[in-house]
């Protein structure tokens, strides 16, 4: 039996939204956020050393890593499904392509814009806090910002070619880079800027299977 180790407003809203288009019977197992420091709960580490969600059982297995968990559900359980494109066709090209980008080239700058934001707010003495906030900015405006924009202008138009990530057709790279996506457009001045994207994420969020594995999940800010 598959499990589900669900960490809520994480990662791993991605992969319960892909069991339900899966249709495979399947236990989540949910985990509350630390409410002063927003990890995840020490419980995570005697599933995984790292303690991080997504993680995934089934049959003895255990998974990490949102990609690794997603290729494995599409391989054993998805290929009648439709969204297992050809070996060697485009389409599988562009699967394996932002199932990489989105981890692999997207969410650092992500998170980098994010913790920059936060050094800015963050407590610390009086007198540190207009230099800190000077470097701050400065490299949110010369260096973070500029490749958050411009990451997303190139999904933007690929998305403006595409139904979905690789084509017609729903495939692993679209429930990687959901979260990614929902992240970015939580800015909600981003959305006006990116109608690709925007109409993209309104598709995802129309469906049935992500509909039910929002009510199944808890808490998640990005929907």
């Amino acid at each position: 039996m598959i499990t589900l180790h669900h960490l809520e407003n994480s990662r791993s809203q991605r992969i319960l939204w892909l069991l339900e288009e899966l249709g495979v019977e399947y236990d989540i197992k949910l985990y509350k956020r630390d409410p002063k420091t927003n990890l995840a709960p020490d419980e995570l580490k005697a599933i995984h050393p790292l303690g991080k969600s997504p993680l995934l059982t089934d049959g003895g297995k255990t998974l990490a890593e949102s990609a690794v968990i997603i290729n494995y559900l599409m391989t054993t359980y998805g290929q009648d499904k439709g969204m297992v494109p050809e070996v060697g066709s485009k389409a599988a090209n562009q699967a394996e392509y932002w199932l990489h980008f989105a981890e692999g080239s997207m969410m650092p700058y992500l998170v980098m814009s994010l913790v920059f934001q936060k050094v800015k707010t963050a407590p610390m003495p009086f007198f540190i806090r207009p230099i800190a906030k000077g470097i701050a900015d400065q490299v949110m405006k010369s260096f973070v910002s500029p490749n958050v924009e411009n990451t997303l202008r190139f999904v933007n138009e690929h998305l403006s070619q595409h139904t979905w990530f690789a084509g017609d057709e729903l495939s692993a790279a679209d429930f990687q880079m959901i979260f990614p996506l929902e992240a970015a457009l939580s800015r909600a001045e981003l959305a006006k800027s990116l109608p690709a994207i925007a109409s993209f994420v309104d598709r995802v969020h129309a469906r049935p299977a992500y509909q039910t594995a929002l009510k199944k999940g808890g808490p998640y800010d990005y929907a």
